[in-house]
């Protein structure tokens, strides 16, 4: 047996060939929390201190002793639509990674909502392909498999991380639909669908149809770019699909974070379907260590005794919502994973200072029990 289908099979607990876990992640509030404790925020957050909005300020002040310890971090902390926890700066813009991806996501749901794209459609329905060109086998993955990162299409990609290159199962070794992997090929191929659907690039549709609607605080046209193969490229690099990365602030990041909790709504205007906000945070897979994943969204996972799900992004950038204590995280260590980091010496690129989610966990954990 050759080491690439080893590699498989002991992975198998961690990718699921079924279609969906018992887990699930409801993107509305929780009952037990009266809707009209809800404010949404204007052009700036409202802030409350702990106490007010029931919290215990003796509980949290393990969780500020641990944040200073990690790498220089900003985060945000909303309960019921207040700030009541504000560390690092919350004006500064970094580049969030695979955070994304659940971004993309989102802008999916008025279009599939409309009818406007298909996820059922194939592969070569759509008429995508790449270079080298896919296989007919590879053609037969639907658009809803490439947001459940289950196409079986393991062709070299743009972005992502040593590790997900180094996990990349062989091309052409598992039928689409069979098998889940965190597929960088799936995430940016997804993006150039949406572009061609709409006719509209995607940093515009960001912010014509999400942050101008929240009123996010900081969002620039300029904070979302391309990276993209070059003839200098490596071979696991070259695609013609680019990587679409956004920097945002983690004020802004809570916005969309509390758009989730509220179903999609916006005091009172439907930005994003309902429909479509729980379907995408439904887990489809079994990740790991805890994790389902949806629709480029995590499902649970952090060992959180709560139902939650997230957005995450390389060394410690994520968007955490727990909607039964209508509770949004958002959090974003500054330093940023190198787009052209194939040119750095592999011991440099893993001493960048990185913020894992079990250290995300203890801290999340940490606010559960201050919120009680």
């Amino acid at each position: 047996m050759n080491f690439a289908r080893r590699q498989f099979l002991q992975l198998a607990g961690a990718a699921a060939t079924a279609p969906a876990l018992p887990q699930f992640a409801c993107a509305q509030p929780s009952t037990q929390v009266k809707k009209a404790d809800f404010v949404f925020p204007k052009s700036t957050w409202e802030n409350a201190s702990a106490s007010e909005v029931g919290w215990s300020p003796q509980k949290l002040e393990e969780a500020p002793q641990f944040f200073q310890a990690l790498p220089a971090s900003s985060m945000i902390v909303v309960d019921r639509g207040r700030v009541i926890v504000e560390w690092g700066d919350p004006a500064k813009r970094i580049k969030l990674s695979s955070v994304r991806k659940s971004i993309l996501s989102a802008l999916y749901g008025n279009y599939v909502r409309t009818g406007r794209i298909d996820l059922n459609a194939t592969i070569e329905q759509l008429g995508l392909n790449d270079d080298p060109p896919l296989t007919d086998e590879e053609r037969h993955a639907t658009l809803r498999m490439l947001l459940q990162s289950r196409s079986g299409v393991y062709h070299s990609f743009v972005g992502g991380t040593p590790d997900m290159r180094a996990n990349k199962p062989l091309p052409g070794s598992l039928p689409p639909g069979t098998f889940w992997h965190y597929n960088n090929w799936d995430f940016n191929a997804l993006g150039t669908v949406f572009e061609r659907q709409p006719n509209k690039k995607i940093g515009e549709a960001f912010r014509d149809e999400i942050a101008t609607p929240i009123q996010m605080q900081d969002f620039r046209l300029e904070d979302m770019y391309y990276v993209r193969a070059t003839d200098k490229s490596e071979d696991f690099e070259k695609s013609i699909h680019p990587a679409y990365q956004f920097r945002l602030t983690v004020r802004d990041m809570a916005r969309l974070g509390y758009l989730f909790l509220q179903g999609g709504d916006w005091n009172g205007t439907q930005v994003i379907p309902n429909s479509w906000v729980s379907e995408s945070t439904r887990s489809y897979s079994d990740a790991g260590n805890g994790f389902g994943y949806g629709y480029l969204w995590w499902v649970n996972g952090f060992n959180l005794p709560l139902n939650s799900f997230s957005a995450w992004g390389a060394l410690g950038k994520c968007i955490v919502v727990v909607p039964e204590r209508a509770l949004v995280v958002a959090f974003a260590n500054h330093t940023e994973f190198p787009d052209a980091y194939q040119a750095m010496p592999e011991p440099e690129v893993k001493r960048l200072p990185n913020v894992s989610r079990l250290e995300m966990g203890r801290l999340l954990n940490m606010l559960l029990v201050a919120q009680r």
